[in-house]
């Protein structure tokens, strides 16, 4: 039974870690929620492979800085990987967009104007090469926008839905909290400077 046991475990474990790469390299995909949600991902926690675990917990919240920690801490768990290796451009591209598309959610929905000097800093990026993200993420229907070169802005008029991770609900929580608190800010105003129209 223990043998049965352990046999099972490990297909879980292969299967888990073989289905973390295959959402780490695949193309167009930009969505790890999901992924983490599922219980077989959690299998890789505690064993040899649980780096694998976290950094796609970093791709899911565009977490460039953690990714590039992970990558130098994992450096020879990843050097032992060619799918990772050959690929790696792909991925720091992918974490990028994801970077990118955590700046936007981040934003209040009426701040959706973002200077390229921005999405510059947060990716580590030349101007040029924000450019060229904001191009991708646009073509592969991420997001929805105009990028303005002149005034070295995007506005982002839409942005792919996502299965949100806890941080992420929080953020959107206390987004929520400050629009409730604006709500009534108004209504007091309104109210104090429209006494008549109001009693009636």
């Amino acid at each position: 039974m223990l043998v049965l046991q352990f046999c099972l475990f490990s297909i879980f474990q292969d299967l888990a870690f073989d289905l973390s790469l295959s959402a780490l390299l695949g193309d167009n995909i930009y969505n790890f929620g999901e992924l983490l949600a599922h219980p077989i991902i959690n299998i890789l926690i505690g064993t040899k492979v649980e780096w694998l675990y976290h950094i796609l917990q970093a791709f899911n919240s565009g977490n460039l800085i953690h990714y590039q920690e992970l990558c130098q801490i994992h450096n020879a768990e990843l050097s032992a990987q060619p799918a990772l290796l050959q690929n790696e451009r792909k991925l720091l591209e992918k974490i990028n967009i994801l970077c990118l598309m955590e700046i936007i959610f981040s934003r209040p929905s009426e701040d959706r104007t973002i200077p390229l000097s921005i999405i510059a800093e947060q990716t580590k990026l030349s101007i040029e090469d924000v450019e060229y993200l904001l191009m991708k993420a646009l073509s592969v229907h991420l997001i929805e926008g105009i990028i303005d070169q002149v005034e070295g802005t995007v506005y982002v008029s839409w942005v792919q839905p996502r299965v949100l991770g806890i941080p992420q609900i929080k953020s959107l929580h206390d987004r929520l909290d400050g629009w409730v608190q604006k709500v009534r800010t108004t209504l007091s105003t309104v109210e104090a400077e429209t006494p008549d129209l109001l009693g009636s």
